[in-house]
């Protein structure tokens, strides 16, 4: 498998791209570095927003969430592997299931339930080995969920806050689909169909869904 690979998706060959990688570009910085300082680039660049659910492919290209200034843990992912893989870091796409246990009034008012399906991480190779990191929550939410930011250091895996500052069960992961090489849209889509029935059945034909 090729994760360093150009593809419809991890599009770092764009304008859009090559703009966030570019201060990277350096041999003043190590690999690890590198990875360190993307990681929290996209973290805090990008706010989190698990509301704005996307169904048409375009949307889960890199260069379409560079655009913007939020998005959701997918869109974060597949953004932050596309700046890996531009400066030549293997890495590849990792999803899950996992469930929030807190500010979920929201979340089961809009989607039934406290569990997110698809969450999109990454999986970046670094000193011989695959380490999981998820850029999902931008430090202003985590201060507002009273949870301290995710770090990465390089070294270890980096997934999700397991509590939160006062000990209270934040994230769960409860279910592993595993790592692909590009984004599995289908795959995605059909996630999307199965846990959340109701909601695509409501907006289907549509190209993004506005919770």
């Amino acid at each position: 498998m090729d994760y360093l690979a150009k593809t419809y998706y991890f599009d770092y060959d764009t304008d859009e791209i090559q703009h966030i990688i570019d201060e990277f570009n350096t041999e003043t910085l190590t690999t690890k570095e590198k990875v360190k300082q993307l990681y929290i680039k996209v973290r805090d660049g990008w706010r989190y927003d698990p509301y704005y659910i996307r169904l048409n492919k375009e949307a889960y290209k890199a260069s379409t969430t560079a655009k913007k200034n939020s998005g959701h843990c997918l869109d974060k992912a597949i953004l932050l592997i596309a700046c890996l893989r531009g400066l030549g870091i293997p890495a590849r796409i990792h999803l899950a299931k996992v469930k929030n246990h807190i500010g979920v009034e929201r979340l089961i008012e809009k989607f039934g339930t406290n569990e997110l399906t698809p969450h999109g991480m990454i999986n970046v190779y670094l000193n011989g080995k695959w380490l999981k990191a998820s850029p999902a929550f931008n430090k202003a939410l985590c201060e507002k969920c009273n949870v301290a930011p995710l770090e990465f250091d390089g070294e270890q895996d980096s997934m999700f806050q397991e509590y939160d500052n006062q000990g209270g069960v934040f994230m769960e992961y409860i279910e592993d689909y595993g790592y692909f090489e590009d984004v599995p849209y289908e795959f995605i889509l059909n996630n999307i169909k199965e846990h959340y029935t109701a909601i695509y059945k409501q907006y289907e034909g549509l190209n993004e869904i506005r919770l």
